[in-house]
């Protein structure tokens, strides 16, 4: 069996080094208005009846697929998306980005790719980039790594951060573009270390390379269909950009409850790939979006029009429910029917 800690990702180990860093910056919280404690998608900073919310990410190891594909110019794609989505989980506004490109040598050529990706990325998310930095270090980094910095709008009084969701609430998920840009290590070791294809080189065959324009598939950016949704008279409970870590992402939003995932839509062949190459069912899940990359949480009697709303722009699905149970599970029921409990 093949698993995200034997491709050099170690979830659990991740959750202690994060919680060590924020134990040491938690205090500086207190230093100004923080609505939002550390741990949800973006954090919120009280403006007077107004709340600037942030979010920083980056592209992740799917810069080694782009590498092996020599095309850089959807990356740039999946940094503003990684960012504005999780700015949406607040019920803010995506408004402006800055960048930040760090390279072992300055090559022209590929940061004019990786920007036509930022600019495509922004138009899509409506957002400016208005700015960001450029760094050399050739003893630090390996080829490049981009990540960026966002910031949206809210009004204080319309912030989302799932304290109102409720048992029997309903899960709407939108389809993702497929593995999005979480879960990249595993996917290129099952499909290209066993093959001993190295990340210097391009890839080989035809086949390899169909593999590689699927992994490089943009992240789906939902500013669209969730900025609409915010703009209607919906009463919406909670907000989640399911990235690295699948469906556990929704138990960041609130505590002493779980969630039935009965429903999800028909399996991808990139996933269904990738299960078959020897990653156990579980992981599946607990790694990948596994074709939902949004849900949006509402009661039950705002299910059909949330779906309606979403529609417009995305393949919207109703997935499941939330349960009143202390024990904060998410039980799904995988593509093959066996049901799964992720903790």
């Amino acid at each position: 069996m093949v698993t995200y800690s034997e491709s050099g990702v170690d979830i659990n180990l991740e959750e202690a080094t994060v919680s060590a860093l924020v134990s040491e910056i938690k205090k500086t919280l207190s230093f100004r208005d923080v609505i939002t404690e550390s741990g949800h998608f973006a954090a919120l900073v009280r403006l007077g009846d107004k709340a600037i919310a942030m979010s920083t990410d980056g592209v992740g190891s799917k810069i080694l697929v782009a590498k092996m594909m020599n095309k850089y110019d959807t990356v740039g794609i999946d940094c503003i998306a990684m960012v504005v989505n999780d700015i949406l989980c607040v019920g803010a506004e995506p408004i402006a980005m800055v960048d930040y490109l760090a390279v072992e040598k300055a090559d022209p050529e590929i940061a004019g790719q990786i920007g036509k990706g930022l600019a495509e990325g922004s138009k899509m998310a409506k957002i400016a980039m208005i700015g960001g930095e450029t760094a050399s270090l050739p003893e630090i980094i390996k080829d490049f790594d981009l990540a960026g910095t966002g910031i949206g709008i809210v009004d204080a009084d319309k912030i989302i951060t799932g304290e109102n969701i409720a048992d029997g609430d309903v899960l709407i998920g939108i389809e993702s573009s497929g593995v999005h840009s979480n879960g990249l290590s595993l996917a290129r070791k099952v499909f290209f270390d066993k093959a001993n294809l190295s990340i210097d080189s391009p890839l080989p065959t035809d086949s390899d390379k169909l593999v590689g324009e699927e992994l490089l598939k943009p992240t789906e950016i939902y500013v669209k269909p969730v900025v609409e949704l915010l703009k209607e008279d919906i009463d919406i409970h909670g907000l989640a950009h399911i990235t690295g870590g699948g469906f556990l992402n929704l138990k960041r939003l609130k505590k002493g409850i779980s969630y039935n995932i009965d429903s999800l839509p028909e399996l991808s062949s990139i996933f269904k790939s990738i299960y078959s190459l020897d990653v156990p069912l579980e992981e599946m899940y607990r790694v990948f979006n596994m074709g939902i990359g949004f849900v949006v949480i509402v009661p039950a009697r705002e299910a059909d029009k949330t779906i309606n709303v979403i529609k417009k722009h995305n393949k919207a699905y109703k997935i499941g429910t939330v349960v009143d149970n202390k024990d904060e599970t998410v039980k799904i029921k995988a593509f093959n029917g066996d049901i799964i409990t992720l903790n």
